[in-house]
């Protein structure tokens, strides 16, 4: 097999793996928008919170120290103990499901047949909001977040695949990182069950009502409250495994919220309203953005990953709006 060839198959392969994790970013935004209209720009933010919320539960860092200190002229830090990660994220877990609590009963409870673009507005306040409660709560420092998950390149594969090159010197077999295998399998199970809870549930059925029309969906008796709490619980489970999977790649920091701008271009062709389309469009964006890198980056000075994905999506924005499986829109002028 030749040797371009063969690092081109190893390219696609990690574009693959990248592009999973982009659609279940992805799919926090839509599950969202399907269900209230709103597109959350809080989504990244909600990542961030989860990581470092789960960090400081599983070191057993005391919440709001730096403030208490401050208040009380103290010096502690830590409970003094250490949480196994399980455990952690399970806490982590019903501390997303309070903030979703928070979000429906503070926030969207009183913004109920309101224009999208005040529920918008609210997201963004939200997203500050959150990134400072954070920042109060665990300090802004970066954290290293390990939850037992394996780094580093697989030695199986790279041995079982060298035998692909037939001979050549040069290639030592695909390179493919174990925290990337595991991360991918972790996405698409977790996929594949938010698609089935969508589909196929009877809350599910009643989050695409909601979005339809909220005050139709209350004449019929669903429960506008629950169904907020559900979606934007969710949402922060989400939240909590691309914060679990960034944050053991990169560390937990403030730049993880970013990881939602990664997930637009992928909104952008797949469409807002299309759980099967964030899927799609994060596979196109993962693998497109690895081979782009791979044959023109080297001719116009690499660093083509940082804006391929943006200016796909623009394309797509001028010639086909509504993205690659998203409902068009028309309206009677």
């Amino acid at each position: 097999m030749p040797e371009s060839l063969l690092y081109g198959t190893e390219v696609v392969l990690n574009g693959l793996m990248a592009g999973v994790l982009y659609a279940l970013v992805a799919l926090g935004f839509v599950l969202i928008y399907k269900a209230s209209g709103i597109f959350n720009y809080a989504q990244g933010v909600l990542s961030l919170f989860a990581a470092m919320t789960l960090v400081g539960i599983m070191n057993g860092q005391i919440p709001f120290a730096h403030l208490i200190n401050a208040a009380l002229g103290t010096e502690i830090h830590h409970f003094g103990w250490h949480i196994n990660a399980l455990v952690a994220i399970l806490l982590t877990m019903v501390v997303m499901v309070g903030v979703a609590w928070c979000v429906q009963r503070f926030v969207f409870r009183h913004l109920i047949g309101q224009e999208p673009i005040i529920l918008f507005m609210a997201t963004i306040g939200l997203a500050y909001f959150l990134e400072g409660l954070g920042d109060i709560m665990w300090g802004s420092d970066i954290k290293k977040l390990d939850v037992g998950l394996p780094q580093g390149g697989s030695l199986w594969i790279e041995e079982n695949t060298q035998w692909l090159g037939f001979g050549n010197e040069n290639f030592y077999g695909f390179f493919l990182d174990r925290l990337d295998l595991i991360a991918t399998v972790i996405a698409a199970l977790l996929v594949i069950a938010l698609v089935a809870v969508s589909q196929y549930t009877k809350h599910g059925r009643a989050m695409r009502a909601v979005a339809d029309d909220h005050q139709a969906a209350l004449s019929v008796g669903i429960s506008l409250n629950f169904i907020w709490v559900f979606v934007w619980s969710i949402a922060g489970f989400v939240a909590l495994v691309a914060g679990i999977i960034w944050g053991a790649k990169s560390g937990v920091q403030f730049s993880l919220s970013l990881i939602a701008l990664k997930a637009l271009p992928v909104l952008m062709l797949g469409g807002f309203t299309s759980i099967p389309g964030a899927i799609i469009g994060g596979l196109i964006i993962g693998v497109g953005e690895k081979l782009f890198e791979f044959t023109v980056g080297p001719l116009v000075g690499g660093a083509t990953e940082n804006w391929f994905a943006y200016v796909l999506a623009l394309i797509f924005l001028v010639f086909r709006p509504q993205g690659l499986m998203g409902e068009k829109i028309i309206e009677r002028v």
